[in-house]
């Protein structure tokens, strides 16, 4: 644990961590598997993992009240990592939120596929989710619903940028996520579990469906839904009774998924 403090704005760390967060972040990402985790619930997540498929801390940085925070809670779990201490106007050019928490720490994730999943019972899909605060929130959801795996399309949000990973508050560490999984494949994948795609002009209500121990759930876009499906996936959906035009993503999501494990 380094106890020499980074104030330079052009230290090689800041710079790193500041590719990670701009124009080209999603393509270093992509090639080298590394995102940065920034503020307090995503870095107790990462020092407290649930999951064998939790991504690995690499760096953390810490001002000096961020270190404070940290040692409250992990004293013992942060002498297992290499700790860097920053001015404060580092940890400002290190992070894209308005107010940092004064704690970031740089993961390596370990690409996931529907192999590596291939004993989840409970799954949640996304076909082209675009949002960054619905799919944290996705994965958040599923995490706390007890869901086995979260599987994004194409097309979808960028799962390890700044936005999704603060919007899943550590969830990142508990559940397995899969990005890049077209339709076809997820269909095909999953031909001996329950498929259940969510619409607002579903032929089948939610209450209509009981909790299951294998499904998998399909929820589309946010402005165009689902796409065409074979007839083997039910359509379903949630009953509303006030005057809105339909849920948000998220909020489905939220609804079906704690209806079918419980």
């Amino acid at each position: 644990m380094s106890h020499q403090e980074i104030t330079s704005l052009h230290s090689p760390h800041v710079e790193r961590v500041k590719a990670l967060l701009g124009s080209r972040g999603k393509k270093i990402r992509n090639s080298e598997h590394v995102f940065v985790a920034d503020g307090m619930q995503s870095l107790r997540g990462a020092l407290s993992p649930h999951s064998e498929f939790a991504p690995h801390i690499q760096k953390i940085f810490v001002t000096a009240l961020g270190r404070l925070k940290l040692e409250e809670e992990f004293s013992a779990e942060l002498t297992e990592h290499d700790v860097v201490n920053v001015s404060d106007a580092v940890m400002g050019a290190m992070t894209d939120t308005q107010s940092p928490q004064g704690v970031l720490a740089l993961c390596k994730y370990l690409p996931h596929d529907l192999t590596t999943i291939s004993t989840a019972k409970k799954i949640a899909y996304f076909w082209q989710l675009q949002d960054p605060g619905n799919a944290g929130t996705a994965i958040r959801t599923a995490d706390a619903c007890g869901f086995d795996a979260v599987v994004f399309s194409d097309l979808s949000v960028d799962v390890f940028s700044p936005k999704v990973v603060r919007s899943t508050a550590g969830s990142l560490w508990n559940i397995p996520v899969v990005e890049g999984v077209s339709i076809q494949s997820l269909i095909e994948w999953a031909q001996n579990r329950t498929l259940l795609a969510f619409d607002g002009v579903g032929n089948k209500s939610l209450m209509d469906i009981k909790p299951m121990t294998e499904v998998v759930l399909i929820f589309g876009n946010e402005a165009r839904g689902i796409p065409n499906l074979p007839s083997g996936v039910e359509i379903v959906s949630i009953p509303m009774k006030g005057y809105a035009e339909s849920f948000n993503v998220a909020s489905a999501a939220a609804i079906a998924m704690f209806h079918v494990s419980h």
